[in-house]
């Protein structure tokens, strides 16, 4: 029994087993303010949004989502490969390991999407096992679905050597229902806060023999969207995690002493997660912002050519530096496949598309019109380090709260 005058968070501070929050600065309350603002921004331009090519931005998002949390780990796609893979288009090669690895994912990421939008969903260990199933249940060797039997370390890529020895396999099902009771409770902690200490503790705790980083990235997705205030899709910071993979790496690492150390501070890691969601949010209103840009300039286009509203959608993706297929055009501009290659054709003629390759391979290119299209659609700004923008806002406040004397 625990003292009854003992606040229930403070209890499990005093007294878990699991990783804890830490206490926030006020540096980090109002690092917290500006990601609020950005998410609002964010909620506007992504929630009912009527715009024709916001689809194409919906798909993009989510195949760098995916294909970021996957190359963390060492399976290295492009981003045509990750939308063929979410769109369900039949692969003209044999079928690799960073094929399934991407596939199950997706299939996992899938489940997330839904599981956010059921408003009787649950955290449960079964859950995660069962998430876990979807991620690598093509590989049984790994046992997907299954707590770990023995010992794990992770291993630093370079040279082979352990950098971490996660918990003995006898109480990782005690910490796991820790961790579930942790996602069940509702404490006044942020959400951000409560979903990267979600991704850390199952980080740390290493349940199972594989795909721990990719099970805690979607975990973090889940707890953020189970909020409500974005789609799933734009909730993950997965895309800007890939981009920053060794600081993310540095980072979890500086989390023990080489061990599970579930003592340490865990401020560095609410950092870290903290200017990821600012900068992925600041990427993504960006990019919105490129994508209406650049429909307008295909729009003129596709009216100067006198041509089909139809092409416009693949012609942008083509600008955005992607490849078009025959069946990727069906499914866009919801025509047959004979009707797609006269299009097809049509757009080549005009050097609109450039094709490569020949019959059942053929795909399509941006021409030197969309190239230019793109350039000019462009929009360059420095990525801002919310850390940086808080602490001048701060330092602002101070000084006009200061009082001063007569004649100064």
């Amino acid at each position: 029994m625990h003292d009854n005058n003992l606040h229930y968070a403070d209890y499990y501070r005093y007294f878990s087993m699991i990783y804890q929050e830490p206490e926030l600065s006020d540096l980090d309350q109002a690092v917290l303010g500006l990601i609020n603002k950005q998410r609002e921004k964010l909620k506007i331009h992504t929630q009912n949004n009527p715009r024709r090519w916001f689809g194409s931005l919906r798909r993009s998002t989510f195949a760098r989502a995916i294909q970021g949390s996957n190359s963390i780990e060492g399976y290295n796609a492009t981003l045509d490969e990750a939308i063929a893979v979410i769109e369900d288009e039949p692969s003209l090669d044999e079928r690799t390991e960073t094929w399934y690895a991407i596939n199950g994912y997706r299939a996992a990421m899938t489940y997330v999407i839904q599981a956010a939008e059921d408003p009787t969903f649950e955290f449960s260990k079964q859950f995660l096992k069962s998430l876990h199933f979807m991620m690598i249940g093509f590989d049984l060797n790994n046992r997907p679905g299954q707590w770990r039997i023995g010992p794990i370390y992770v291993v630093r890529k370079k040279d082979g050597e352990p950098v971490y020895e996660g918990p003995n396999a006898d109480i990782v099902d005690e910490l796991i229902c820790e961790l579930v009771d942790y996602l069940q409770r509702h404490d006044n902690a942020p959400l951000l806060v409560r979903a990267a200490m979600a991704h850390l503790n199952l980080t740390m705790i290493h349940p199972f023999r594989d795909g721990n980083g990719r099970m805690a990235r979607a975990l973090q997705t889940l707890v953020l969207a189970r909020e409500g205030l974005l789609n799933p899709v734009f909730s993950s910071i997965e895309e800007w995690l890939g981009r920053n993979t060794e600081e993310y790496y540095s980072v979890l690492a500086g989390m023990s002493d080489g061990a599970w150390s579930p003592a340490h501070d865990t401020r560095p890691w609410i950092q870290f997660c903290l200017k990821a969601h600012y900068q992925q949010a600041f990427t993504l209103i960006r990019r919105n912002e490129v994508y209406g840009r650049l429909f307008d300039e295909i729009d003129n286009i596709v009216q100067r050519r006198k041509l089909n509203d139809r092409a416009a959608l693949s012609l942008l993706d083509a600008a955005l530096g992607l490849r078009i297929t025959n069946g990727r055009y069906q499914k866009d501009a919801e025509v047959t496949q004979y009707v797609a290659g006269r299009d097809l054709k049509l757009l080549s003629d005009l050097e609109l598309l450039e094709p490569i390759g020949e019959k059942r391979g053929r795909y399509y290119v941006a021409g030197t019109e969309l190239i230019r299209a793109r350039e000019k659609a462009a929009i360059r700004r420095k990525m801002p380090d919310p850390y940086e923008l808080a602490e001048e806002s701060l330092a602002r406040s101070a000084d006009s709260a200061s009082p001063r004397l007569p004649g100064f």
